[in-house]
């Protein structure tokens, strides 16, 4: 009995860590296997992909601005971690909104490459 705080204290710190931008730059990195382009990445963010949407179509070619969803008209807070803290710090959201936006963006899933590449250019975004 005497070991339960001890163990709820390391279930909570394991718990409590919260993944950062640039976790998921190495992650995407390491899936690609190769190197992230910031250029590459704001290339693919502002240009129109499968349909008739790019990322910056709701996001603004600025993500460092709040955006609007093309079609719904709802308000999307900055997309660039410089400003918008709560960006890109939970694995869940991050791979849930990746698959939804690529889809309706592409028509398919983002791959890796993108995926890093995309994330090195909001990075490099003050």
């Amino acid at each position: 009995m005497r070991h339960l705080p001890v163990i709820a204290a390391a279930i909570f710190t394991v718990g409590a860590h919260a993944e950062t931008p640039r976790d998921f730059l190495a992650r995407f990195e390491k899936e690609a296997g190769t190197a992230a382009s910031a250029e590459r990445g704001a290339r693919f963010f502002t240009t129109k992909q499968g349909g008739e949407w790019s990322c910056a179509s709701c996001h603004t070619d600025k993500p460092t601005q709040a955006g609007r969803h093309a079609k719904t008209d709802k308000a999307i807070t900055p997309l660039a971690p410089a400003a918008n803290a709560e960006r890109f710090t939970d694995a869940a959201k991050v791979d849930k909104w990746f698959r939804r936006n690529c889809n309706d963006t592409l028509n398919r899933v983002c791959s890796a490459q993108e995926k890093a590449d995309v994330m090195a250019w909001l990075l490099s975004l003050k």
